[in-house]
């Protein structure tokens, strides 16, 4: 038999086996097994203790369920061809409960000639330690039992999505942002059906009525929208993550009215006059017409001066957050960066930096923008996929 197709028996063993301790009372998930499929490619095939421990271990088995589990592993790993794990070994194993006389020394060698670890121990013996398990033949979706393509395109880099990826990503960026214009506070507020009374209207309401009770006044948690102001970096090397950051926060200007978004190269401008409804794509191509020096050069120093010295004031308050996508690759003045960034922390909740390239983990922030910018930035976090922006939602 080939070494793949052994692989995919031994998988599909595993899960007939999880299945019946399922049935049998024990808690197992579908992430346990993935963990026990991982499992077997990091234990001695052809030593039988060991695959149990190493199964037990990873399946997360209770103590109070290793006999149970023990009994269940002998029907279907150390028989010939697992003939008694069907409904009838089960069913014995509950009438007859646990076995009163002592376990024997389990043999250290698998018995059975059609048991999927039996063939793959001797495989193994034959050719050399057999890689990981995701060495099997991988289906469409990666050979990841469970897996999702939305959840591999929440981890996909922006640099990396094709022209296909597009539309599916600006409406899970769509699904993040309404996530985060849709959280409670924790400021309790009047409401018709809320959960909490509040006494105070109660008794005022009550002095209207004689003293009578009639009705009481409720409140519940209000849903309070960030303020947020955006500066997107459009320059050149920022051209493979500006537009689904831009997507992203277009996104939360639907659904969080109180959101201010201006573009950045070598020069400042103001985008939020031009949002209008429509697709986002369409007020992407709007911004990249408009925009002077779209995927240019940038300026960041000059730029974010001119925002502190005419917008800062009328856009930004003490409950305002202020996002710079940027990935600091600065070459004017950063003199003039840390000046006017000081301005704006002085003037905003927090100031948030978003770079991209952290996204790699040898990326360490050593250029001149960065290294001007940290003293006065509340949180610097990477923003190169979908998961990233996610965690931002959180920290928001």
């Amino acid at each position: 038999m080939p070494k793949r197709r052994q692989l995919t028996d031994l998988v599909t063993h595993l899960a007939r086996f999880c299945g019946a301790l399922r049935e049998a009372g024990v808690a197992v998930t579908l992430g346990d097994e993935i963990d026990a499929a991982d499992s077997l490619a990091h234990v001695d095939i052809g030593d039988r203790a060991e695959v149990r421990l190493g199964l037990r271990t990873s399946l997360k088995v209770e103590p109070r369920a290793w006999p149970l589990f023990d009994h269940l592993f002998d029907d279907f790993w150390c028989t010939k061809g697992g003939q008694r794990h069907g409904r009838e070994g089960r069913g014995r194993w509950r009438r007859e409960g646990r076995p009163r006389r002592k376990r024997q020394q389990a043999p250290r060698t698998w018995p059975g000639q059609d048991n999927p670890l039996a063939e793959l121990a001797r495989t193994i013996a034959e050719r050399g330690r057999v890689g990981p398990i995701e060495d099997a033949d991988p289906g469409p979706d990666g050979g990841r039992p469970g897996y999702s393509p939305r959840a591999l395109l929440r981890r996909k880099s922006f640099e990396q999505c094709s022209a296909d990826e597009l539309a599916a990503m600006e409406r899970l960026l769509a699904q993040v942002a309404r996530k985060l214009a849709t959280r409670p506070s924790r400021r309790l507020v009047p409401s018709p059906r809320g959960a909490a009374i509040d006494l105070r209207r109660s008794f005022r309401r009550a002095l209207a009525r004689d003293g009578e009770f009639l009705d009481l006044a409720r409140r519940s948690r209000a849903v309070e929208l960030p303020r947020i102001v955006f500066i997107c970096d459009t320059s050149g090397s920022m051209d493979p993550y500006a537009r689904f950051a831009l997507a992203f926060i277009l996104s939360l200007g639907k659904v969080a009215r109180r959101t201010e978004i201006f573009a950045l190269n070598t020069s400042l401008t103001r985008l939020t006059p031009w949002i209008a409804a429509g697709s986002v794509a369409a007020t992407l191509g709007r911004f990249a017409r408009r925009v002077e020096d779209w995927s240019g050069g940038t300026r960041l120093g000059e730029c974010l001066t001119e925002f502190a010295d005419d917008h800062l004031r009328r856009t930004v308050a003490g409950d305002t957050s202020v996002l710079i996508f940027s990935d600091g690759l600065d070459r004017g003045d950063t003199g003039a960066l840390a000046t006017a960034l000081l301005a704006i922390r002085r003037r905003a909740r927090r100031v948030i930096w978003l770079n991209p390239l952290m996204g790699d983990p040898r990326y360490r922030p050593e250029a001149r923008g960065m290294q001007a910018a940290l003293p006065h930035v509340d949180h610097l976090v990477p923003a190169h996929n979908l998961e990233s922006l996610e965690k931002l939602v959180d920290l928001l």
